[in-house]
């Protein structure tokens, strides 16, 4: 069943960076607003007649954690309207009408194989989510690989959360990626995205005896990043039952 419209209030807005805000929503009518890691909601934001035309929908970048809150992180687009709104209109005590949780790139049944959550840019959001809802939970797992690609080292989100959480969570590795920076702290990848998730797997192949290791592949971002990363995935072996995908923009 559709999930039904819904108010939600602006209760904190954030600049996170030059181009990108962090807005704190806390829906009303709900004790807890519940999702699945992954998830998103669709905006319905006064910038058009035509309803479709209104709705923008935004990936959740918070963890469940049984409240009526929730944090949406958000790039603007130039030319967007529905960006431009937001940015621009947006403020603390704002309304909006919003409709979610909606979708199914969501976290495996059973953690059970390696875990490769690659993304770029605000796609980080879903995978945000489900790293700090496995932490919370305890929830067992095999290894899991966050591989965030930004250009330049000022895009960066959630950059110390993320990199903090490997002192605290075993098997979990944050892998940080810049494609026009030169000049890079000990931990963070010069490159692209495709590169670092190759690596890995091709070095978790030797450790397995030439074998390639079960894994699921979750990809979001820019469209040319997906498709490009599928194909590579696909070439290296795995199936495409192994991938999942979200696409923006």
């Amino acid at each position: 069943m559709l999930e039904p419209w819904r108010i939600g209030k602006m209760i904190r807005i954030e600049n996170e960076t030059a181009t990108t805000k962090r807005f704190w929503i806390a829906v009303d009518g709900v004790a807890a607003f519940d999702f699945e890691p992954g998830q998103f909601v669709t905006l319905d934001l006064p910038i058009h007649e035509q309803k479709n035309k209104r709705w923008r929908s935004y990936s959740i970048a918070s963890a469940p954690d049984g409240t009526n809150v929730i944090e949406l992180v958000i790039v603007k687009l130039e030319g967007g309207a529905g960006t431009s709104y937001l940015f621009k209109e947006g403020v603390v005590g704002m309304e909006v009408t919003l409709r979610g949780p909606l979708g199914k790139f969501v976290m495996p049944p059973t953690l059970d194989r390696d875990l490769y959550l690659i993304c770029t840019g605000t796609g980080i959001a879903p995978f945000r989510s489900m790293v700090h809802y496995i932490h919370n939970h305890r929830l067992p797992h095999e290894q899991i690989h966050l591989i965030v690609g930004c250009r330049r080292w000022d895009d960066k989100l959630y950059f110390n959360e993320l990199q903090s959480l490997m002192q605290n969570e075993h098997n979990y590795f944050f892998h940080p990626t810049f494609s026009r920076e030169d000049i890079l702290p000990e931990g963070c990848n010069k490159g692209y995205v495709h590169s670092v998730y190759e690596s890995l797997i091709l070095e978790s192949k030797a450790l397995n005896e030439g074998q390639l290791k079960p894994a699921h592949f979750y990809l979001c971002g820019w469209k040319n990043m997906v498709d490009d990363a599928k194909e590579r995935i696909l070439q290296l072996g795995y199936d495409k039952k192994d991938i999942h995908l979200e696409l923006y923009g």
